[in-house]
């Protein structure tokens, strides 16, 4: 019994822990996407603040590996669309 609730309380807090290490989409769907976490080249899933690069890597907040930001822009502009 002891075994079981030492494990809840330890599942409990890893996920706050985890949580709380990085903002989430939701979380940040209001705020402000103009940080490198949002418009670098590679950038972490879990948006983590002041994370982002040019190269591919891991998060230094969370070590999650980067992946490839779909909507980066290289010279800022977006040319996905016909004239």
């Amino acid at each position: 019994m002891k075994f079981m609730k030492s494990v809840s309380l330890g599942m409990l807090l890893f996920g706050a822990l985890a949580f709380s290490s990085c903002g989430n989409e939701a979380a940040n769907s209001g705020g402000d996407k103009t940080g490198p976490e949002y418009t670098s080249a590679y950038i972490c899933p879990m948006h983590c603040e002041g994370s982002g690069s040019e190269e591919a890597g891991k998060c230094p907040v969370c070590g999650m590996d980067y992946v490839k930001n779909e909507d980066h822009k290289h010279d800022g502009h977006d040319h996905s669309h016909d004239h």
